[in-house]
């Protein structure tokens, strides 16, 4: 799960690390589920201890599969974070950085985060839940 934090048409985005898996990559900030835990929960956790802010609300925009080399399955769920305390700041990443939406497919993303990227690039955020059928 990933969560999806914008300032008018800027998106925040980070950029992996070189030293684990995918490095250097670009991605939205967000991780797995725990074992037993609701992804509410795990939105709040991940983005407590990767930009050290506290998600107060959020909803699900945008989900989907991907299959990585390898044959690693994920099950992708994206989150509007609608309100949050604190300043994001980098703990973890490479860099942070805030970036229009027609600037994404600039970056090196993960391959698993481009078809949220272009349903961005084609109608922003506002309406995305409502094209992939997701409840307001």
């Amino acid at each position: 799960m990933a969560g999806i934090l914008s300032r008018g048409d800027r998106f925040l985005v980070c950029q992996r690390r070189g030293d684990g898996a995918f490095p250097y990559k670009w991605e939205f900030p967000g991780g797995k589920i725990e074992a037993g835990e609701d992804p509410g929960a795990a939105l709040g956790r991940e983005l407590g201890e990767e930009l050290d802010i506290a998600v107060q609300s959020a909803r699900e925009v945008f989900r989907h599969a991907h299959v990585y080399p390898g044959g690693t399955r994920v099950e992708l769920a994206f989150f509007e974070v609608r309100a949050y305390g604190g300043e994001p700041r980098n703990r973890v990443f490479r860099r942070i950085a805030w970036v229009p939406a027609g600037e994404l497919e600039g970056l090196d993303f993960l391959e698993g985060d481009l078809p949220l990227i272009h349903e961005l690039r084609d109608g922003g955020l506002e309406g995305l839940s409502q094209r992939k059928g997701l409840s307001p």
